[in-house]
């Protein structure tokens, strides 16, 4: 699989700090998102812990398949799903140690967001409120489901997505990496075309932004003038919170590939964790 992509980060029009942290990396096509929180410090510490941390697993496991894991783990070779599982409970577990080690960093946790490429697929990862969006051709899919407040009363039939980006709890997330020692993420797999574009963004984002807003300037531009169009409108509109995105497109696959055959409006979910 071929992938390119761009990512950037800004801090707002509000925050002095800018507790997002990302990951782009092209070659072993893996890409993260963290939104940071937890205080002047704790933010900034706890998702730039967790991208380095995710990193550092996934890389272990795929150069060494026979690496030691902690009682009570274990991984097949090809497992990407569990292998995004295992290193985003690591990256929780270290923040969490942190965190009880250093009372400035009492109570931080982060979001996080990850796209894996492998095998014509992309498997993603998600705990809190920081997203995955997939467009294809002319439609957007909003692939990972918030852990927030806001979001469970959405599923519940309690609250429409509209009502919700001017609701006052929008921000009191639900699950997130290292406030506990251990968490869950949601693992979602998804058979590629070439022409998919993949959306990695925190919530700076997607909440002054619609998704139709997000399609039309992501299949109208480049990857990197698309990032900082959607980067430009957030602060347009406020800038209230830490900007972070990352827009890949599968340039090109594996052959031969269930992908290639799949049909353009294919949103079938493999996997879900």
């Amino acid at each position: 699989m071929l992938i390119k992509s761009y990512g950037h980060s800004d801090v707002g029009r509000r925050r002095e700090k800018n507790e997002d942290a990302f990951l782009v990396n092209d070659e072993r096509r893996l890409y993260l998102v963290a939104d940071g929180m937890g205080g002047h410090l704790g933010g900034e510490f706890a998702s730039k812990l967790a991208v380095a941390t995710i990193d550092e697993v996934i890389k272990a496991l795929e150069e060494d398949p026979e690496t030691t894991l902690p009682e009570g783990e274990s991984m097949k070779p090809g497992d990407f799903s569990n292998c995004l599982r295992y290193a985003i409970r690591e990256a929780s577990r270290r923040i969490f140690e942190k965190a009880t080690e250093d009372a400035n960093l009492h109570g931080m946790g982060t979001t996080t967001v990850a796209l894996l490429f492998r095998n014509n697929k992309a498997y993603v990862a998600n705990v809190g409120d920081s997203r995955v969006y997939r467009i294809r051709g002319k439609k957007i899919n909003q692939i990972t489901k918030d852990h927030s407040l806001v979001g469970e009363q959405i599923r519940a039939g309690l609250l429409s997505a509209d009502d919700s980006r001017a609701h006052r709890l929008k921000n009191i997330i639900t699950r997130s990496v290292g406030f506990q020692e251990t968490v869950d993420s949601d693992v979602d797999i998804r058979a590629v075309r070439t022409g998919d574009k993949f959306l990695l963004c925190t919530d700076g984002l997607s909440n002054l932004l619609e998704d139709g807003e997000i399609r039309d300037i992501v299949v109208n531009n480049e990857l990197e003038a698309a990032v900082k169009r959607l980067v430009d409108i957030a602060n347009e509109r406020g800038g209230d919170d830490n900007i972070t995105a990352i827009l890949t497109e599968v340039v090109d696959v594996d052959v031969p590939s269930e992908a290639k055959s799949a049909s353009p409006d294919d949103d079938t979910t493999l996997d879900m964790g």
